[in-house]
Parts: C-alpha cells; sequence; structure tokens
C-alpha cells in the first residue's frame, strides 16, 4: 500500500525535474546560440537597424554590397551587423528569419559609423511610434559618419528629426505620403537616391543596391565599386543612375 501512495509522488517529481531540464537547456541553448559578429577595429562599423516585418531586399541588399568589402585589399573594409529591440529571432515581411546580432535596448554596442534602416511593414505606422528606437536612431546620429535608408526606412529618419535640414526620398508610390506626412522636408522624387550630408535616402527596393554602391563609390572610388558591382553581377555606371548629391 506504500507503494501505491509513494508512486504518485515520484511522478511528480520527476515531471517537476524534467520541466526544470527543459528550462536549464533552453537557457544553455539560447546563451551557447549568441555567437557576436567579429569585428575589425580597422574597419567601418555598419549596422542594420531590422525590426518585426523588415523587407528582404532593403535588408539583404546593402548588406550583400558591404560585407563584399572584406574581400578587397588596401582599403578600410566594413563590419556588418544587425541590431533590433530584441535578440529573438526577427521575421521579415517575406518570411525569412533573423537572429539579431545586438539587443540596442540593453546591450553595449560597438561604435556605430554608418546605420542602415531598411524599410518594414509598419514603417508608415505604428513604427513612427516606437519612442525606444526613435531615439536610438537620433542617439546613433549624433556620432555616425553616415545615416542610410531604403525605402520606407525614410519615414522613421524623418519622424527622428534628422532630416529636417537636408534633401531626402523614399519609395517612388509612397512620395505623395511622405509629403503629407512631413510637409516641412525638402522631399525629391524621380530619382533613385538623394545624398545629402551624411544623409543617404534611397527609393529601395532592387535599387537599394544602386544607394549601397554610391556610399562605396564615395568611400572607395570608381575603381573597387566596379569591382564589388561585378561580384554580384551588377552593370555599375553612377552616371546612368539618376541620383541627386546635394553635398
Amino acid at each position: 500500500m506504500k507503494f501505491i501512495y509513494i508512486l504518485p509522488i515520484l511522478l511528480i517529481t520527476l515531471c517537476c525535474c524534467q520541466e526544470n531540464n527543459t528550462a536549464v537547456k533552453k537557457e544553455v541553448i539560447t546563451e551557447k546560440a549568441r555567437v557576436l559578429p567579429e569585428l575589425n577595429p580597422k574597419n567601418y562599423n555598419v549596422a542594420f537597424l531590422i525590426m518585426q516585418g523588415t523587407f528582404n531586399t532593403e535588408f539583404t541588399a546593402p548588406f550583400d554590397i558591404f560585407q563584399h568589402t572584406k574581400y578587397r585589399e588596401n582599403i578600410k573594409a566594413m563590419n556588418t551587423f544587425t541590431v533590433a529591440n530584441t535578440l529573438e529571432p526577427i521575421t521579415t515581411f517575406e518570411g525569412v528569419r533573423i537572429l539579431p546580432d545586438y539587443d540596442y535596448t540593453k546591450d553595449d554596442l560597438p561604435k556605430i559609423d554608418i546605420l542602415v534602416v531598411p524599410s518594414a511593414e509598419h514603417s508608415m505606422g505604428s513604427d513612427l511610434k516606437d519612442t525606444l528606437m526613435l531615439d536610438f536612431i537620433k542617439k546613433i546620429d549624433k556620432t555616425a559618419l553616415y545615416m542610410t535608408s531604403h525605402c520606407d526606412g525614410a519615414f522613421l529618419l524623418a519622424k527622428a528629426g534628422i532630416l529636417d535640414s537636408v534633401a531626402s526620398t523614399t519609395f517612388p508610390s509612397d512620395v505623395e505620403n511622405y509629403r503629407n506626412m512631413f510637409p516641412n522636408l525638402n522631399i525629391k522624387d524621380n530619382v533613385l537616391f538623394v545624398h545629402d550630408g551624411k544623409y543617404i535616402t534611397s527609393a529601395g527596393g532592387a535599387k537599394s543596391f544602386e544607394a549601397a554602391l554610391y556610399l562605396c563609390e564615395v568611400l572607395y572610388g570608381k575603381e573597387i565599386t566596379k569591382s564589388l558591382a561585378k561580384g554580384l553581377v551588377i552593370d555599375w555606371d553612377l552616371a546612368k543612375v539618376p541620383h541627386l548629391t546635394a553635398q
């Protein structure tokens, strides 16, 4: 009879142990899964601000271009990494899951020389109410060499107030909404990207490649940039790309 009474206790104890072990395993796995990117101190640090619903191309196009600078000699190449308001996976609009490198709300971040702000599903809506993200953009703007956006990422830069004194652009079909939302901005259309001061805003989509290549041409010159474009089978000629430089 004692065995009958002891059996439930043993089962409960085993279940509790299993739950505890599972929790420990999850914690260990999470800790081990986080591998911080290796940052060459001689390179530019390029941070990609990602959020739920980020559009693939506006993120991956400049990431591809900038990451390939590591394979060019005798230049100050780029360290590329992602930042978000979480370390949990970010799911893009198209369904790709990305594991952020840094949580800008908690981590001690490396110095950011270039910030890339891609477009996301809610760039014209709820993201504009995200004060933590807007404050992060403002903070980085104080010391960054370049602040860049693609497609509707410009809405975030504008909302942060850092485009007030420069020309900018956004996704072609959203220019009217951009003007209505920020009537005091100097907004350009019929161009693929605008460079004014340290700010580069682009129309986004596949043209995000062109804006990223343009920044490389500014930093590295024509020959290096042509080699980067060639590596991605892009026929690069800045003279043929509709753009505006208002420096």
